[in-house]
């Protein structure tokens, strides 16, 4: 495996802990299984957290400072390091995937957040959240479309999509937010700058039914798989059960419409919604 790339303080108060660990443990002598060993932890997760891909706990903290002497370093610096502007459930996911090269992922009823236009994502966190202020809804939505402009690269990450057909035919706010929903993502796949299969309801039953599922690769970390519950998710690293996420996604892929027919078949229900969109 790679040795962990160098981090520059400066990105983030995560990368700065990520770089601070790593000189603490090589300081004290000790590898990455070494010091994950009396955290109960993997070394994978340990160089994850010196990578800047996870988080680090107050709780993990506590004992890394314990372990290598650091007089409360980390205990005191990572709560300003694990500050966000997403829900608990999803912050670390979201920081992953931020230095990501490669993303797949399978979205069973809502267009995936790095896809979303800005109508669409209102219309979802509307729905999340009917009674909250406005202003609560502009921050959400600001901050999803900030998670979107991971695309404005022309080549990294690498995104790799597979739709539900529910998720072209669950109309989520109107018919012309819907219409440019999903020409944004027919937009993004001409360009070739995102790879999109829709699964069709012809498929029937399949592997990823229980729900959303997101695969991360890194090029100097442990790839990760992130699943989701209602208002829940877990952001594993866990070789075997990563393993079994890939070949679910994989079969998944194989059971769906080819790019060149998935694309045909969005711009099809976007052209319904638009006519929809024009009928007195």
């Amino acid at each position: 495996m790679p040795g962990p790339k160098d981090l520059d303080p400066s990105t983030s108060p995560r990368a700065l802990l990520g770089a601070e660990l790593r000189h603490a443990r090589e300081n004290a002598g000790l590898s990455q299984r070494e010091l994950g060993e009396p955290l109960f932890v993997s070394a994978s997760f340990i160089g994850q957290l010196e990578a800047g891909t996870r988080r680090m706990q107050p709780d993990v903290a506590r004992r890394v400072d314990e372990i290598l002497g650091t007089n409360g370093f980390f205990e005191r610096n990572c709560l300003a390091a694990n500050k966000s502007r997403y829900p608990d459930h999803f912050a670390e996911a979201a920081e992953a995937e931020a230095v990501a090269t490669t993303i797949r992922e399978y979205a069973p009823l809502l267009v995936p957040g790095l896809l979303q236009t800005e109508a669409y994502a209102r219309a979802v966190f509307r729905a999340y959240q009917p009674t909250a202020p406005e202003a609560v809804i502009d921050e959400l939505v600001e901050a999803r479309l900030e998670r979107a402009r991971l695309l404005d690269d022309p080549t990294t990450p690498m995104l790799w999509t597979v739709l539900d057909e529910a998720v072209l035919r669950r109309r989520v706010g109107s018919a012309a937010a819907m219409a440019e929903a999903l020409r944004h993502i027919e937009a993004l796949a001409r360009r070739n700058r995102v790879i999109v299969q829709v699964v069709p309801f012809s498929v029937g039953a399949h592997m990823a039914m229980g729900g959303t599922l997101k695969l991360m690769g890194f090029t100097d970390a442990p790839p990760l798989a992130y699943t989701t519950g209602l208002e829940t998710g877990q952001l594993d690293d866990d070789l075997s059960r990563v393993a079994r996420c890939k070949l679910t996604y994989d079969l998944l892929a194989a059971n769906a419409l080819a790019p060149s027919e998935s694309l045909a078949l969005v711009a099809s229900v976007a052209e319904d919604y638009t006519h929809e969109d024009q009928q007195p």
